[in-house]
Order: structure tokens, then C-alpha cells, then sequence
């Protein structure tokens, strides 16, 4: 990590709502670059909404080269169609960084809860309000966006915490 310090793209993949967010941290300090969502329509059908979430991603990478992408890791859904749908945007988000030769890594949601509120059963409020504070953003972002930017963050306390511990 040079003067320029890492750049780490958080994502929270949906059908028809995909969370971004992406950071950067120079010298332990952490800063916002930019956050938002990638939205699709209900009526477009699966593999054009597939191929508008990889462009949106591909063209997020290109603009800010990022490094290293965190994502949650799957979760079993409420029912058998919501996971595919979730699997496959998950899919076409990580293939755009697959592409793009950026490194993904996964968390577990109660662990991206943990890292930024310090309970893995904490509201997604409590998650944004913290985003907010450690970003030191004080505008109302999309819910997707700050869970995104949730998983960056918690990426790169993950990268210090292994770092203080050796094992980088």
C-alpha cells in the first residue's frame, strides 16, 4: 500500500437493487469515494438485468480501480427462487471483478455486523449509523449502499486486524 493508500469495493448484490460503495484508506485513515446502487426493472427480463449489473460493476472498476472487492458471503433465503435470483447477481457483480483481475473476498453478515457495531444480531440502522461515523458522512444514503459500504469497511478491519496479528 503506497502514498495512494487501497482502494476497496464493497458490494451488496441484488435483482433488481445492487448496493456499491467504495472506499479508500491511506495511512489508516478512511474516506469515501463514492456510493450508490445499481437499480434494474422488474419488467427487463433476467439476463439483461444480469448484464446491466456487470456493466455497472465493470464500469465502477474502471473508474476507480479498486484493488480488492468484499461481498457477504450467500445466505440461505426465504425460499428456493429469491436464492437463484440473489446467486445470479452475485454472480454477474463478481464476474465483472473476476474480469477485471480485482480480488474478491467474502464475509458473513454477522460478522460484517460485529466489525462496525460490535454485535453480529445488529439492526442495519446501527450498521449505517456507523458506516456514517467511521466514513464521516453525514448524508442518508440507500440502504443497499450502506450495507455495501459496510462489507468494504469491515474488509479493511479485517486486513488490519491480520496485519497487527502477523498473518497478512
Amino acid at each position: 500500500m503506497g502514498a495512494e493508500g487501497i482502494v476497496v469495493l464493497g458490494l451488496d448484490p441484488g435483482s433488481r437493487c445492487t448496493g456499491y460503495g467504495l472506499v479508500r484508506e491511506v495511512s489508516g485513515q478512511v474516506s469515501l469515494l463514492e456510493a450508490g446502487t445499481i437499480r434494474t426493472e422488474r419488467e427487463t427480463d433476467v439476463a439483461a438485468r444480469l448484464g446491466l449489473i456487470y456493466s455497472g460493476v465493470a464500469a465502477l472498476i474502471e473508474r476507480h480501480g479498486p484493488s480488492e472487492a468484499a461481498v457477504e458471503s450467500v445466505f440461505v433465503a426465504v425460499n428456493s427462487a429469491s436464492a437463484i435470483k440473489l446467486g445470479q447477481a452475485r454472480g454477474a457483480a463478481l464476474a465483472a471483478c473476476g474480469v477485471a483481475g480485482v480480488t474478491v473476498f467474502a464475509y458473513e453478515p454477522t460478522l460484517v455486523k460485529k466489525s462496525l457495531v460490535g454485535a453480529g444480531r445488529a439492526e442495519k440502522s446501527q450498521v449505517a449509523f456507523m458506516v456514517g461515523r467511521v466514513l464521516g458522512c453525514r448524508e442518508v444514503m440507500a440502504k443497499d449502499a450502506s450495507d455495501a459500504l459496510a462489507v468494504a469497511v469491515c474488509h479493511l478491519n479485517r486486513k488490519r486486524f491480520l496485519k497487527l496479528c502477523g498473518a497478512s
